[in-house]
């Protein structure tokens, strides 16, 4: 049936309720959501033993390491070679999110993609010898368009930090703001659930380019993510947030003097008086 033919998403709340896990939302029909949808694209794909395999073990893991276990049991069972296998990954993908709001939940059936280019995507010995950086920067692009790839993209910028942000900074001028956001989200040094980067949280200026392009960005979704950006940096260098927000603050539209509030929103809490200074200047 033309049903049958159509890639799908798990149904999912939309925004986490009460007293219920999120892990329910890599459950069993995310599960057979996978299965059928790499059967859409990839012949000869062996949808039961998948299934069998994916549900093995599943129940009692919390969301984060059901994303990992999914992630080991597609690399199982999809061809041997990482750009091969990556591939099919990205033809099952659903098309590209058209808003930046309203999904709810449903997109985190994209986390074990996530965990898939994050554990697999930098090992030229599962892709032919070939170095599978490339490949795994245009999924990541493809799959931030749905989901996110703010948790993936940080082993790259941990082992392969400047072509990384090269990248990044190109994408900065990008049309889709899901792919703007990724930019300024991806490298937080301090982002909740993901890697922490330790070397932005020493030194956070080489992400600094990437915030300057996206700081008069058109949507309060980028714009947004810039302040937390900047938020983090504050935590471990007030001085050169105070800097950045001073000098961002000349000749500051309403919409950047929006941002800067935001982001000195936690040092001002803490008392300090530059901080406040500067979000009273900015009100």
């Amino acid at each position: 049936m033309e049903s049958e033919m159509k890639l799908r998403l798990p149904e999912a709340p939309e925004r986490i309720e009460a007293g219920k896990s999120l892990a329910g939302v890599l459950g069993e029909e995310a599960v057979a959501c996978l299965a059928h949808n790499i059967g859409q694209v990839h012949r000869g794909w062996k949808r039961v033993a998948f299934a069998r395999a994916a549900c093995d073990g599943l129940k009692p893991l919390g969301l984060m390491d059901r994303g990992r276990h999914l992630a080991r049991v597609l690399r199982a069972h999809l061809p041997e070679n990482y750009s091969e296998a990556l591939g099919i990954l990205v033809d099952s993908l659903t098309p590209p999110n058209k808003e930046t709001g309203g999904h709810g939940l449903a997109v985190f059936f994209y986390l074990p993609h996530s965990f898939f280019i994050a554990e697999y995507g930098l090992d030229p010995s599962g892709n032919g010898g070939e170095d599978p950086f490339e490949a795994s920067m245009q999924a990541q692009y493809e799959l931030t368009r749905r989901f996110t790839a703010e948790f993936s993209v940080r082993p790259f910028l941990i082992r392969r930090q400047r072509e990384t942000l090269a990248r990044l900074k190109g994408w900065t001028k990008d049309a889709d703001p899901h792919v703007r956001r990724w930019c300024s989200e991806g490298t937080r040094p301090r982002l909740p659930w993901g890697l922490r980067l330790a070397a932005f949280v020493r030194d956070p200026r080489p992400c600094l380019p990437i915030l300057e392009a996206l700081k008069d960005d058109p949507e309060l979704y980028v714009r947004r993510s810039v302040a937390n950006h900047l938020g983090d940096i504050g935590k471990d260098h007030p001085d050169l947030l105070l800097e950045v927000c001073g000098r961002w603050l000349k000749g500051a539209s309403s919409e950047r003097r929006w941002l800067i509030r935001h982001a000195l929103r936690y040092p001002d809490k803490k008392g300090n008086l530059r901080a406040r200074e500067l979000r009273r200047a900015a009100g």
